[in-house]
């Protein structure tokens, strides 16, 4: 199991590579979206925010409209890990049960293109 800091770090890099998407490619499949990630085997959830400029950096602190999360993804540390490292496929780990994603579909599919 991996630990907190490790996932900030993963989180840190997740922001990171989303930054290195050209401009054309986020104009094209982003939509403003606020996004959760909850890290289930340490009970705790981070939060961001998707847009045309990229992803914000990922917070503990909840969202203070208290609206739940446009896009809410439920992973394992050590998945969360894997998967920003790109030794998880995305794909795979949706349909083997490792990663869980509640989104729309148009959402999902925004989404795929870019990671």
């Amino acid at each position: 199991m991996a630990t907190l800091e490790e996932c900030r770090a993963a989180l840190g890099r997740l922001v990171e590579q989303f930054d290195e998407i050209d401009e054309e490619s986020r104009a094209k499949h982003v939509v403003e979206r606020t996004v959760s990630c909850r890290i289930s085997d340490l009970d705790v959830m981070f939060y961001g925010r998707l847009h045309h400029g990229g992803l914000d950096p990922f917070d503990q602190t909840p969202p203070a409209d208290g609206r739940p999360a446009d896009v809410k993804l439920t992973i394992t540390s050590d998945d969360l890990i894997a998967l920003v490292d790109g030794e998880l496929d995305l794909a795979r780990a949706l349909l083997g049960g490792r990663v869980k994603i509640d989104a729309s579909f148009g959402d999902l599919l925004r989404l795929r293109r870019l990671l």
